[in-house]
């Protein structure tokens, strides 16, 4: 079984630009795990609560400031596989209208999957 969680927007300051760690701006998270046949029971104490796989992100993200996104979703991906029962993770992580691009809008992103 699959869970996901797609765009979930969490503030943080991460990037190698002073701007980016002292404004900060929003991140989008895809988050995509195999739980396995967990909640097919139909009790939430058997599954993995995406309310918690969402705490946990937030917490990560809260920790410290991170200057590369894929340091970032490595430890998202450390951080769910120690924390739940899964098979695999998949984590992206988006930022929307990077500074120092020099475009008008674009969106830079990272994708790790790895397994537990």
């Amino acid at each position: 079984m699959i869970l996901e969680l797609e765009g979930l927007a969490i503030f943080g300051r991460h990037g190698v630009l002073e701007e980016e760690r002292r404004d900060g701006q929003e991140f989008l998270y895809d988050i995509r795990l195999d739980v396995g046949d967990a909640g097919a029971s139909d009790r939430i104490e058997d599954a993995v609560d995406y309310r918690e796989v969402a705490d946990c992100v937030r917490e990560v993200s809260a920790s410290r400031s991170f200057n590369l996104i894929e340091a970032l979703a490595q430890a998202v991906a450390d951080a769910l596989l120690e924390r739940f029962p899964v098979r695999s993770v998949r984590v992206q992580v988006r930022k929307t209208n990077p500074a120092g691009v020099g475009a008008r809008y674009a969106i830079v992103s990272v994708e790790l999957t790895t397994s537990g």
